[in-house]
């Protein structure tokens, strides 16, 4: 068995829609964020460098200001489907905006560059990954007639924790109402929602980990990004790392943890990710989250070892993004 067996996977999911295998092609359009431009915070969160999230970002020291990519959105594609057509022969694609705040500009570019990207004939859709508190109604509106037109359209929130203490340890800007309000505005759209959570924040373990799940279910999202928490190079984190201010998770609980959370999910919420890597170059702690297999064969067996998969334990049926929202008001 593959872990495909026993989790509710994107890719799979999407072979199952489509028929055939679509992929993510990343793109870094140029922009920013309002927790580094001064606007609510310098600096960023304290565990990002972009880099380590976003193949496509600018430089390993992650500059606050808006970098102009060297490339177009068009470009990119085309550089992105010349990798994966040799790799996976995947001919249709997801447009993934993912480097930064992808909808943290006016309208007009924001409208422009998602354009650049639908025209391209073999995109399917768009996967925009932002921040909570970054999502006004106008871009919902712009997404939702994305969908209208056919595309398939994912609003990728990076909520990470649910307990507010914890996005203030770690400098995020943002709080849980945020991502509240933006959650049950784009359900209102029918946009689904993925939600982006981090294991291992300072100050949090299983339980927080649990009940941020639980929260999360709770209003009905649609995709889940889990992702341990590594510690990078040029990051506040990582001074606190060498001061042994902050230790990260060990492999094992890692491991259990997310096969706690899978267990908890509803059968029908989309996994777009259960684990996450960083570039080796730039990766200081800890040196398992290099290796991605390793961490993707270790949920699959814990899962088999207890005779579970997700859904199993869960904590409530998930509602349609198309479903009416007074369910969670």
């Amino acid at each position: 068995m593959t872990l495909a067996d026993r989790v509710n996977t994107f890719g799979v999911d999407l072979v199952r829609r489509y028929g055939h295998r679509v992929h993510k092609l990343a793109i870094h359009a140029g922009f920013t964020c309002p927790n580094r431009d001064g606007t609510k915070g310098r600096g960023g969160c304290s565990f990002c460098n972009n880099v380590s999230f976003s193949p496509n970002a600018d430089s390993p020291t992650d500059s606050a200001s808006r970098a102009t990519p060297e490339r177009s959105v068009a470009e990119q594609i085309e550089a992105g489907r010349r990798v994966v057509r040799k790799r996976t022969g995947a001919e249709r694609y997801f447009a993934y905006f993912q480097a930064y705040t992808n909808t943290y500009d006016d309208i007009a570019r924001l409208s422009a560059l998602y354009r650049q990207a639908l025209d391209e004939p073999d995109v399917i859709g768009l996967s925009v990954g932002t921040r909570p508190d970054c999502v006004p109604e106008p871009v919902l509106d712009l997404l939702a007639g994305y969908r209208a037109e056919g595309h398939e359209i994912w609003l990728e929130l990076g909520l990470q924790s649910a307990f507010d203490s914890t996005l203030a340890r770690v400098n995020r800007g943002h709080c849980f109402a945020d991502y509240r309000r933006t959650v049950r505005a784009a359900r209102l759209r029918g946009i689904p929602v993925c939600t982006h959570l981090i294991i291992g924040l300072p100050g949090e373990g299983r339980d927080a980990a649990l009940e941020t799940l639980a929260r999360v279910i709770a209003l009905g999202t649609d995709g889940l990004k889990l992702h341990p928490l590594h510690v990078v190079r040029h990051t506040l984190l990582a001074h606190q790392w060498r001061r042994g201010g902050y230790q990260p998770l060990a492999l094992d609980d890692y491991i259990e943890i997310a096969a706690d959370l899978i267990e908890r999910t509803p059968a029908d919420v989309l996994y777009h990710r259960v684990t996450g890597t960083a570039q080796h170059e730039i990766l200081l702690a800890p040196d398992w989250c290099s290796k991605k297999w390793i961490v993707l064969n270790g949920i699959e067996n814990a899962l088999r070892c207890r005779g579970t998969r997700q859904g199993s334990l869960a904590l409530g049926q998930s509602t349609p993004a198309s479903a009416a929202i007074e369910q969670v008001a």
